[in-house]
């Protein structure tokens, strides 16, 4: 029984949580302290500080967290899955009208016309990064990082991890602060 509340219970808060994480608080909440009363305000306040203070989407780690306490690890596993089903649901049939209309002339002519958009916002962005980088750490940095980047990415084909990595450990070496 308790695993189908931790689902209902998160499915509905990701169902009703429109405009992300954030947005599901308030309604974890209800479900979490109202409804079935698993936790108190200030128990939930704790999960939602710990949860804030560590690097990922935060209803998942509320669900994690709650689900973990309250039914173990099959219990997390239910709340995560609860918690991104409705996405994973409306991505997947979002993606089944994609394909069956993929080749219609109508959505071969939106695509045409947003492959240029997304191309010049893409020049911008780069160029936004370009200018920051610049008054952050100087041309010859940017460029250093910029050529090393480009020569490990396109003529010895690493694994944009690993060029990621790189550049964290030369900021660090070097005292570059990002």
């Amino acid at each position: 029984m308790i695993y189908w509340q931790l689902f209902l219970a998160f499915f509905i808060s990701g169902m009703l949580g429109y405009g992300g994480g954030p947005a599901t608080i308030p309604l974890v909440e209800n479900e979490v302290v109202g409804t079935y009363g698993w936790m108190d305000t200030q128990e939930f306040s704790e999960v939602v500080a710990i949860g804030n203070s560590l690097p990922g989407p935060i209803a998942t780690k509320m669900a994690a967290s709650i689900g973990y306490s309250e039914g173990g690890i099959l219990g997390a596993f239910v709340a995560i899955f609860a918690t991104v089903a409705p996405s994973l649901f409306l991505m997947i049939g979002l993606m089944a009208v994609l394909m069956k209309y993929k080749d219609h002339p109508k959505v071969k002519s939106i695509t045409k016309l947003i492959r240029p958009i997304i191309a010049i916002l893409l020049v911008f962005m780069t160029v936004q990064f370009v200018e920051t980088s610049v008054e952050g750490v100087g041309i010859l940095f940017t460029g250093i990082i910029a050529l090393a980047s480009y020569l490990m990415l396109q003529k010895w084909n690493w694994h944009p991890a690993f060029v990621i990595m790189i550049a964290l450990a030369f900021g660090a070496v070097t005292g570059i602060e990002w």
